[in-house]
């Protein structure tokens, strides 16, 4: 069964980069709560998350989601975090951007990291996501920078937990956080991240999960069936690619090739090399030397050359090889 597009999807492999699906990967789009994936991220890239913060007035009472934070109670960035991300608490994420440093400063940190993360389509200009006209992204960036933050071992850690116990101030008991993913405890390998919702944005939903060595993020804005199609999305990339380890350099250790002179030369690669490939793909890979065809360069062998991979004419890698002459 197929499931409704959303407005905009991407879904890139973590760690090759590559995308393995799109539509409308460009389109500025609200974003929603999923915004609080750059929010996350800004925080644990530029502060210490054991830091104590005492809740400021202005983030008690914020509008939309909550964890119902109490203004002058003392929580840890850390746990801060995993109100944000579990449940979506735009307290949280005020009280982050006001405590951490002011308000406007934590907002241009936050479009600095997109930026870092090669999101050039989108503007921050809040930490949770409540409507704005000039608060927005793309499918494609926001995939960008959830690419970055799941490989981050701090926010894989709190984006993959399903229930945790966090500070109550004052109280006997202990906040109780259950993850709103749902998909954390009904997809195998799922190990993140994010929904998000509003009038505006509609179901958002940004999710990741590892299977047979592929980590997958899968991006989903304004999705009807944000569920449903991130599970298909998800499904495809895992039934359609695997993993494939192109380059094998301790392979090109143990073979001596012979130039058209008879004279002795090894090809010296920096590092292995794996990338997602369908079984198409994999039977029409174009390996080139220099601009040469294998046959061609070896009459000829250079002690410096570029090294490229080709899936039929798009470029996927380029390395320099070294020590290739003996």
């Amino acid at each position: 069964m197929a499931y409704a597009l959303s407005k905009g999807e991407c879904v890139i492999e973590v760690n090759s980069g590559r995308i393995l699906y799109e539509n409308n990967k460009d389109l500025r789009l609200p974003m929603a709560s999923t915004t609080k994936i750059l929010t996350a991220l800004t925080v644990i890239e530029n502060f210490d998350i054991e830091t104590e913060i005492i809740v400021p007035k202005n983030a008690v009472g914020v509008e939309g989601s909550s964890v119902y934070l109490r203004e002058g109670e003392k929580l840890t960035v850390k746990e801060l975090l995993y109100g944000l991300m579990l449940r979506s608490g735009n307290d949280c994420a005020e009280c982050l951007a006001q405590t951490l440093t002011d308000r406007e400063s934590f907002i241009k940190l936050m479009n600095e990291t997109a930026i870092k993360a090669g999101a050039n389509n989108s503007n921050f200009t809040n930490p949770h996501g409540l409507p704005d006209d000039n608060h927005y992204t793309t499918a494609h960036d926001l995939a960008k920078i959830s690419v970055r933050a799941i490989k981050n071992p701090i926010f894989k850690e709190i984006v993959s937990t399903k229930r945790v116990n966090v500070s109550n101030d004052g109280y006997a008991y202990e906040r109780v956080l259950v993850n709103k993913n749902k998909l954390l405890f009904n997809y195998d390998g799922c190990t993140g991240i994010k929904t998000g919702y509003t009038k505006k944005a509609g179901r958002c939903l940004v999710s990741s999960a590892e299977r047979n060595g592929l980590n997958v993020v899968s991006v989903v804005i304004n999705s009807p069936q944000m569920w449903e199609r991130s599970k298909e999305l998800l499904d495809n990339s895992f039934n359609e690619f695997e993993k494939v380890k192109v380059i094998d350099c301790d392979y090109y250790k143990n073979i001596v090739f012979t130039d058209c002179n008879g004279n002795p030369f090894q090809l010296g690669f920096e590092k292995d090399f794996y990338y997602p490939l369908t079984k198409l793909e994999k039977e029409s890979l174009c390996f080139k030397f220099d601009g040469e065809t294998f046959d061609n360069f070896i009459k000829n062998p250079k002690k410096e050359a570029v090294f490229e991979i080709f899936i039929k004419n798009k470029l996927i890698f380029s390395q320099n090889l070294y020590n290739i002459v003996k």
